[in-house]
């Protein structure tokens, strides 16, 4: 499967990812610029926050609400909007082959 991530002032990365791995995990493997997963993805930092694609939001999903990862999204760097995820949080699946995710500027 992949992922692409887009940075804001950078070229697209896109990155394979097995099934059942994190976004983070896959970020973090291939030195995405951004995404340093402090926390090991222990949904415990918000080093890993992404926004995801438009059209991917309604396959992804959106943070639970009153969800630890949507408390701990409130304490990132980037601004939270409503497509914030935490990238350690996202977990691959085949569904979501050829996800696409933006990097904040700022993280």
């Amino acid at each position: 499967m992949r992922v692409t991530f887009t940075l804001v002032d950078r070229p697209e990365i896109a990155v394979d990812i097995a099934a059942g791995e994190s976004v983070m995990r896959a970020a973090v493997d291939n030195g995405v610029p951004g995404i340093y997963g402090d926390c090991g993805g222990q949904c415990a930092c918000a080093t890993c926050h992404i926004y995801i694609h438009e059209e991917w939001i309604d396959r992804v999903g959106r943070a639970p609400e009153g969800s630890v990862e949507g408390a701990m999204l409130e304490g990132a760097p980037a601004d939270v909007q409503a497509n914030s995820r935490l990238a350690c949080q996202v977990i691959c699946e085949p569904s979501l082959d050829g996800l696409i995710v933006l990097v904040p500027e700022g993280q």
